[in-house]
């Protein structure tokens, strides 16, 4: 039998039978349908090597147009086998360490540069972040807002039956001046940018109802608009300026419990208006507008000079100026107790308070940033449970029993003191802080008392003492690793080796808010008290401005005992 002869391909010099085998090709014997079939896999294998040819040598063109690679060379990174002479190994392969040939020492044109496209991947990156700061500072805004309703149980329950309504109705109504009025001017006027002689005094542009010019949430030297001082932090103008809100109605609040039972309802609300355009965004601008106490150095996180020494100052005066009630002194000058009605309401309202404080601070940080946040709760929360725990053991040593009062207002005490370190200081930290103002608030309750400024509730011991205390604390506690962290020009508190300077800046702040807000707040009191009256009659003030203001009660169809 002769053996097969071989058929040559030129194309393919291979066996035909191994590429049959290969291509899985029919013999001639095969159905139509498998002739059709191996014809197309031929055909797809054929586009396939075309393509794969086509496109290497599309990528040897583009290799050989790079415009650092003169034509006739190569790099040895591309090309393993270019021999020796051609690139110096020892140097990076660029215009100046291969030899000129005349081809390469002809002009190359140069490429045409189309503008970079923008990434679609950091576009939605930066969209997700504006989205979530945002949702972050408005719902921490709306736990500030809520405080109005701890506030409101607080206070009532720390007064009689017969002013429940009246007190009630000004912690409702607080928020509503406030938020008219800040918005009218006051946001515009602690945070409007100025001149170089009235900036750091006073903002003078985007004065109105929030029309100044602005390009939120664009941040730092993107920013362009009205409201530079607030450039810091991305979320939209309307989120910013509602979180601002919230704080400057919780200065206003603090005012009522001061003058509980005796204010006249029109005086407080008209007092409430001056609060938000007058006192609140002035001090505002210099602390957190960018002006002179900024530049100073002073630093406030969230509050505890800003709003509650504000809310602090403005209560003491009007305290003064108003009297003690009815009853509160014996005839040889000695406080005499007036309990409350509710030690339940007022217990309610400090464990909301606590809750709304979890949006207080943290809340400042107007962004979402894990670690800001979580330490900031855990400093804020070990500050008001060890304030809980000296307060108690204070009264129970000073007064010889554990009086529930002082122990809620022990509680607020130590969230105001932590209120303006809470981001700068350490956890051991807070712990101290919230010590010191337990026993603070308990000592300044029975001062108060004492030297005859009558405050229903407390809230001067715990507002204005204590946020003195918290803004000293930074001067004293700041850890330098968190101040560095927060780009202060201070190093940190004098007990962490920062100096002098950080608490020299507090104490200068708060002088200064003292005298500003002491006279401003003088003068408002004096033009209501010499024009419209701030103080109910006697005979209004026994049976009660629920009655006597409101024609309502609170607790209709009950009886409580005669107070006298």
């Amino acid at each position: 039998m002769r053996p097969e002869k071989k058929r040559s391909h030129a194309s393919l010099p291979v066996d035909p039978k191994s590429l049959a085998s290969r291509l899985e090709l029919k013999t001639p014997a095969s159905s139509n349908g498998a002739r059709a079939g191996w014809k197309s896999k031929l055909a797809f294998r054929l586009v396939l090597c075309a393509a794969v040819l086509f496109g290497t040598g599309g990528l040897c063109g583009l290799a050989a147009a790079q415009p650092d690679k003169p034509a006739g060379t190569t790099s040895a990174a591309t090309s393993p086998a270019a021999p020796q002479s051609s690139v110096n190994s020892t140097v990076p392969v660029n215009s100046a360490s291969v030899q000129a040939t005349p081809e390469s020492t002809q002009a190359q044109p140069e490429p045409s540069k189309k503008p970079d496209a923008p990434d679609p991947v950091a576009a939605l990156k930066s969209e997700m972040k504006v989205a979530v700061d945002t949702i972050w500072v408005l719902v921490t805004a709306m736990l500030v807002f809520f405080m109005n309703l701890g506030f409101a149980c607080v206070e009532s329950g720390f007064c009689r039956a017969k002013n429940c309504v009246n007190i009630l109705s000004k912690n409702f109504i607080v928020f509503a001046v406030t938020s008219f009025f800040f918005w009218v001017l006051g946001f515009g006027l602690m945070f409007g940018s100025g001149s170089e002689q009235v900036g750091p005094y006073i903002g003078t542009t985007g004065l109105f109802t929030l029309s100044g010019a602005d390009n939120s949430p664009a941040m730092l030297d993107a920013y362009e608009g009205d409201y530079g001082a607030l450039n810091w932090t991305g979320v939209p103008l309307v989120a910013k300026f509602f979180f601002q809100l919230v704080f400057a109605g919780t200065a206003a609040t603090i005012v009522s419990g001061a003058v509980a039972e005796r204010i006249k309802y029109l005086s407080f609300i008209l007092f409430s208006a001056f609060m938000a355009i007058i006192i609140y965004p002035v001090v505002g601008h210099w602390i957190w507008g960018g002006g002179w106490l900024a530049g100073l150095g002073f630093r406030d996180f969230a509050g505890s000079t800003q709003v509650h020494s504000i809310g602090g100052w403005a209560a003491l005066v009007g305290a003064m100026m108003l009297g003690p009630r009815i009853g509160k002194y014996g005839p040889d000058g000695k406080p005499k107790a007036i309990p409350g009605h509710s030690m339940m309401g007022a217990t309610i309202g400090c464990f909301v308070l606590w809750l709304g404080w979890f949006g207080f601070n943290p809340g400042s940080t107007m962004a979402a940033d894990p670690a800001a946040i979580s330490h900031i709760c855990v400093t804020t929360n070990t500050a008001a449970a060890v304030a809980v725990l000296t307060a108690t053991i204070a009264s129970w040593i000073l007064l010889g029993k554990p009086d529930l009062g002082m122990t809620l207002n022990g509680c607020l005490a130590g969230l105001v003191a932590i209120t303006a370190p809470c981001a700068f200081v350490t956890v051991p930290c807070s712990a101290i802080i919230g010590a010191v103002a337990g026993v603070l608030v308990v000592l300044s309750v029975i001062t108060f008392d004492r030297i005859r400024v009558d405050d229903p509730v407390g809230a001067i011991s715990v507002h204005l003492v204590n946020g003195v205390w918290g803004t000293l604390c930074i001067g004293l506690f700041a850890d330098p690793e968190l101040f560095k962290a927060a780009a202060s020009q201070h190093a940190g508190g004098l007990f962490f080796g920062g100096g002098w300077g950080q608490l020299t800046a507090q104490a200068i702040g708060v002088g200064a808010t003292a005298v500003y807000v002491a006279v401003a707040a003088a003068v408002c009191w004096g033009l209501l008290k010499y024009t419209i009256g701030i103080r109910v009659s006697r005979e209004e003030e026994m049976e009660g401005l629920d009655a006597g203001e409101h024609g309502n009660e609170a607790y209709h169809g009950f009886s409580f005992v005669a107070e006298g």
